[in-house]
């Protein structure tokens, strides 16, 4: 028996945590740990937003700060 109530898939981002709180604010934690240098770069593990377009966006920031740490090389 049906409730009439649609089930709509949650929103995903690959290798993140997502949650929607009770005052509907989209939390992301990241599944795995930046290495220590992305985090002294800015990468924060742990975000919140307001929408999951806003939550994505940030995502996307930490991803690229952490990829470009990985990308520069030390004499």
């Amino acid at each position: 028996m049906r409730d009439g109530r649609a089930t709509v898939p949650s929103p995903t981002i690959p290798g993140w945590r997502l949650i929607l709180s009770d005052r509907s604010r989209f939390w992301a934690f990241r599944q795995e740990p930046f290495p220590l240098a992305a985090r002294r770069a800015g990468a924060e593990p742990d975000l919140d937003a307001d929408t999951f377009d806003e939550i994505q966006v940030l995502v996307e920031h930490q991803e690229e700060i952490a990829r470009q740490v990985a990308g520069q090389v030390t004499p």
